[in-house]
C-alpha cells in the first residue's frame, strides 16, 4: 500500500522530530556529514512550507536561542529568561544591557525579508558592498556557502561573530530557497567552532546545522500546534482589541501584558490586557513564561 500523501492538507503527517538515523547517526566522514545536514535541512524545509506554522514566532524563538549562545560564547551569565526580560520588560526610552541587546539583534535580524538594506540596518559596522558581495558569494550546498562566508566576515572583522553568523545564516537561508533568516548556525556554533577554519568549520556547521533542524522542526511542530488552538478560540473572546493581542501572541515570543499589550500595536487597558492574559492560560493556549507574580510575560 502507498503511504499516505503528505500536504497541506493533512499536516499531522508532517514529521514531529527528524529520525533518529538523522539525529542519532554517527558521521564517520566529511561526506557522510555532508549527507546527514542535508537530510536535516530537507526534512525542516518540509515543515517550514507548512502555511500554518507561525514563521515570525519561530523565528523569533529561534533567535533567541542565537542569542542565548552567544552570551554563552561570551563567558556571560545571562539565558534565555533574562534575555527575555531585557527585552520584552524594556520600557520606552530606556535601553536594554549587554546581553539584552545580543537578543534585540537577533530579533531584528530575523523579523525582515532578506535584503542587502534591511542587513546594513541590522549590522551597520558592515559595509553594503560588502554585505552584497557575501550574500552572493559561494559555491556548492547551502551549509558549505554559508560556512565560507562565515570564515570570510570573520576574517574581515575579528570581533564582530555574531554579525558573521548572521550573514551565514542568510547565506544558507537564500541557498535553501527562503526569504526570511532562521538562525540555525547562530544557535549551535560553539567557541571552539568560531576558531575552526576550512574543512574543520565546514564539520562543525554541518554539526550545527543538524543539531539546530531537529530542535527547528520540534518547536515548528509544537507552535504550529499550540497557534491552532489560539486561533480557534480567538472568535470565542468578547475583549476589545483581541484580533490584534491574538496577532502579537502569534509573532512575539513573548508578550507583556502592561507594556506590549497596552502599547500602541494593541491599545488595550492594563487591566483587560491582564484579565485577557489570565483567562487564555486558564484555557492553555497561552502560557505564563516567567514563573513570577508580577512583571509577568506570556507566550505560546
Amino acid at each position: 500500500m502507498l503511504p499516505p500523501r503528505i500536504s497541506p492538507e493533512n499536516p499531522s503527517l508532517f514529521p514531529r522530530r527528524l529520525p533518529a538515523w538523522i539525529v542519532s547517526a554517527r558521521a564517520e566522514t566529511a561526506e557522510d556529514a555532508a549527507f546527514l545536514a542535508g537530510a536535516a535541512l530537507s526534512a525542516l524545509q518540509l515543515v517550514l512550507a507548512q502555511p500554518d506554522v507561525p514563521h515570525a514566532l519561530v523565528r523569533e524563538r529561534r533567535a533567541l536561542g542565537a542569542a542565548e549562545a552567544s552570551v554563552i560564547r561570551a563567558g556571560r551569565l545571562e539565558r534565555a529568561a533574562n534575555l527575555r526580560d531585557e527585552v520584552h520588560l524594556l520600557r520606552p526610552g530606556d535601553q536594554t544591557g549587554p546581553a539584552g541587546a545580543v537578543f534585540a539583534l537577533w530579533r531584528q535580524a530575523v523579523a525582515k525579508p532578506i535584503s542587502v538594506g534591511t542587513l546594513y540596518a541590522v549590522l551597520p559596522e558592515i559595509a553594503p558592498t560588502d554585505i552584497a558581495t557575501w550574500l552572493d558569494a559561494g559555491q556548492g550546498a547551502p551549509v558549505a556557502r554559508a560556512c565560507a562566508v562565515f570564515e570570510a566576515v570573520t576574517v574581515a572583522h575579528p570581533r564582530a561573530e555574531d554579525a558573521a553568523l548572521i550573514l551565514a545564516d542568510a547565506v544558507l537561508a537564500r541557498a535553501m530557497g527562503a526569504n526570511t533568516i532562521m538562525p540555525l548556525l547562530g544557535a549551535h556554533f560553539t567557541a571552539r567552532d568560531l576558531r575552526k577554519a576550512g574543512a574543520d568549520l565546514r564539520l562543525a556547521g554541518y554539526a550545527a546545522v543538524r543539531k539546530a533542524a531537529a530542535e527547528t522542526l520540534t518547536l515548528s511542530q509544537d507552535l504550529r500546534d499550540r497557534a491552532a488552538k489560539l486561533r480557534a478560540i480567538a472568535p470565542k473572546l468578547r475583549a476589545k482589541r483581541t484580533a490584534a493581542a491574538v496577532d502579537l501572541f502569534l509573532t512575539r515570543d513573548a508578550v507583556s501584558p502592561s507594556l506590549a499589550l497596552t502599547g500602541p500595536e494593541v491599545g488595550m487597558s492594563d487591566r483587560a490586557a491582564r484579565r485577557l492574559c489570565d483567562r487564555l492560560v486558564k484555557l492553555s493556549v497561552v502560557r505564563e513564561l516567567s514563573g513570577r507574580d508580577t512583571f509577568r510575560l506570556y507566550g505560546l
